[in-house]
């Protein structure tokens, strides 16, 4: 899942994306409504995490826009994250298109929770995702394929989790690339082609996962 956390306070937001990055998610971090709109007008996000006190802007005026403005790619879902906590600004914003409020300081678990949450609302209800013969339990980040669990690297597991929520549905190299990757990774050195062909075989035979010429990869129900 490719994240976007707009945040202006530099440790803050620092600390955040490293800690969302160790939970296998893909983080780009910008620090103002301008740096927002330049990553959301060429990228898909997942989930945007933003800061309504922006130096540049209200963030409040930015989750409206994304309802409507041809320029900008909406997130799937938006979480704001503000030390506005008053009754009204909650409304507000959940109002204006968000999917859901946290108030600072916040609990670093409680996020984590929330867009685990977040994520499961359009494809599953359940932590613990399944599809034929393969596991996947988001909240302790470990997968299993039958009664063997499988040692799988963060980048491994992002990618199959990506794969997990689209059960059956042809990805392209660009959709992987786009959602499992973030603007601070090296496709040089972690292509997507290196890391499914890693995932391939730890997942064992039958594959899973296959190839759909000149199209891109399935993960199939029943393999």
């Amino acid at each position: 899942m490719r994240i976007l956390l707009v945040e202006d306070d530099p440790e803050l937001g620092a600390v955040v994306a490293l800690g969302l990055r160790n939970e296998h998610y893909a983080v780009d971090l910008a620090a103002s409504c301008a740096e927002a709109e330049e990553l959301l007008c060429c990228n898909n996000f997942d989930v945007a995490c933003l800061d309504l006190g922006l130096p540049d802007g209200d963030g409040m005026e930015l989750v409206r826009r994304l309802a409507d403005d041809p320029c900008l790619r909406r997130p799937r879902r938006i979480l704001v994250l503000t030390a506005r906590d008053a009754v009204d600004d909650r409304v507000a914003g959940l109002d204006a298109g968000a999917d859901d409020y946290l108030v600072k300081p916040f609990s670093f678990e409680e996020l984590a929770a929330r867009l685990r949450a977040l994520a499961r609302r359009a494809e599953t209800r359940s932590a613990v995702l399944t599809v034929g013969g393969l596991r996947l339990d988001l909240a302790a980040h470990r997968a299993w394929r039958g009664e063997e669990e499988l040692a799988l690297t963060p980048r491994e597991f992002s990618m199959l989790r990506y794969f997990m929520h689209h059960p059956g549905r042809t990805v392209s190299a660009e959709d992987l690339f786009e959602h499992v990757w973030d603007a601070q990774a090296d496709p040089f050195t972690g292509s997507v082609r290196v890391i499914l062909s890693r995932l391939r075989r730890k997942l064992g035979a039958p594959a899973p996962i296959v190839t759909i010429t000149g199209v891109g990869y399935q993960l199939q129900e029943s393999p």
